[in-house]
């Protein structure tokens, strides 16, 4: 079952844990009117994460293959296994025969120049996946972590269902061509950048905004260095990651991220015509959403927000957090005010463990869309015993 809890509070004011009553029912405020941009991508779709807001869209829906953006679902796996402790970036994987002459005989793909029977560790695989788009860094790390590609797949897929990337399948870990099998649309790719900078923020800061990759050799023995195939990294003031993609059938695509004065937005961009359309694109996007939108804090980092029912826990109540400042997105120059609503399921079945989501804030300002952040719990709740549900149940009748 939901519960809501109201909050009502003016725009320049903190918000506070939210009343027991219900707010009387108010007039609904007129629409505002939101600032213009004219495109001619045929999908685009540009989100702000702190406030949840989705700045504009169009073709969100619309599956294609993602080319090398399916890197970012192999980067987000490996590092879902090395925060559960399951790998290690110091981890030394050895590149079989088979996976250096999967790369090295095809021309046209990106790699990152590994050598067969070459001991690279998972830190550096990792670099070379997102900087320089490697194809073998892809392969090695699927093969390394689950003995084969099909079987890092099938857990690419797993985890895709997890975080409710709900129109995307995989079929290879580095988005190379295959007869179709790969499909996503912007709206999960939007859900999977979120994801990953929200679960592995140290990860994102360590791995998606390197410059260049210096890694082997040249035939006449120099190093080889590569750029950063990020079209707006050191080109527009706070990028700082994701991957690029081109396919024949969606044309070139962008996958980006910025931060300024502690406002995160995140892009996509699929189907343009060329490598400087893209970028252009990417740039103007951007700085419309920078620039005509602005974000308001309503909460700050690590503020409880709401108590919420626990079943059969240790504890009968949990406190929910927000794990990053909740800012709502308004445009520029904006005047109104806005109300926020905790929803969450009611109640929550122990164990809980801090940092799992367990509510949302809503967030919507006058005459615009509702703005959803999840909140997190504040704390571990273990399983109860008799004593504690008892003590849950006298709590749930008396309040004491």
């Amino acid at each position: 079952m939901a519960a809501f809890a109201l909050l009502l509070v003016p725009a320049a004011a903190p918000a506070a844990n939210p009343p027991a009553k219900k707010a009387p029912a108010q007039k609904a405020p007129a629409a505002v009117s939101r600032p213009l941009y004219v495109t001619q991508a045929p999908i685009v779709m540009l989100k702000d994460l702190d406030s949840g807001a989705i700045l504009f869209s169009r073709g969100a829906d619309k599956r294609f293959a993602p080319a090398s953006m399916a890197k970012v679902m192999t980067a987000y796996v490996v590092l879902d296994l090395i925060k559960a402790g399951k790998l290690s970036r110091d981890t030394v994987f050895t590149v079989d025969d088979a996976t250096w002459k999967q790369w090295n005989a095809r021309r046209g793909g990106s790699t990152m120049f590994l050598r067969a029977r070459e001991k690279v560790s998972v830190d550096e695989l990792l670099k070379g996946l997102i900087t320089v788009s490697g194809n073998d860094a892809a392969t090695a790390l699927a093969v390394g972590i689950d003995g084969s590609e099909d079987a890092f797949v099938k857990r690419m897929n797993e985890v895709a269902k997890k975080i409710d990337m709900k129109s995307s399948r995989f079929g290879t870990p580095s988005g190379w061509p295959d007869g179709g099998v790969t499909k996503v649309s912007a709206a999960d790719l939007i859900t999977l950048a979120d994801r990953l900078i929200r679960d592995h923020p140290a990860g994102y800061a360590r791995y998606f905004s390197i410059s260049s990759l210096r890694h082997g050799k040249s035939p006449d023995g120099k190093p080889i260095v590569q750029p950063n195939r990020n079209p707006i990294l050191g080109r527009f003031e706070g990028a700082d990651g994701l991957k690029t993609g081109h396919t024949a059938d969606a044309g070139y695509c962008f996958l980006g991220s910025a931060k300024r004065d502690g406002r995160r937005l995140i892009m996509v961009v699929a189907g343009m015509s060329s490598e400087k359309a893209r970028r252009d694109e990417a740039e103007r996007l951007m700085a419309w959403g920078f620039d005509a939108w602005e974000g308001r804090e309503i909460v700050p980092a690590g503020a409880k927000v709401g108590q919420i029912d626990v079943g059969q826990g240790a504890k009968p109540m949990l406190a929910a957090e927000a794990a990053i400042p909740v800012r709502m997105t308004v445009p520029a120059g904006y005047r109104g005010g806005y109300r926020a609503t905790v929803r969450s399921q009611s109640p929550l079945a122990a164990p809980i463990a801090r940092g799992t989501r367990v509510a949302d804030l809503i967030v919507t300002p006058d005459g615009l869309p509702p703005q959803i952040t999840p909140l997190l719990a504040a704390t571990d709740v273990g399983e109860g015993g008799w004593f504690d549900r008892a003590r849950t149940g006298f709590y749930r009748l008396t309040g004491l």
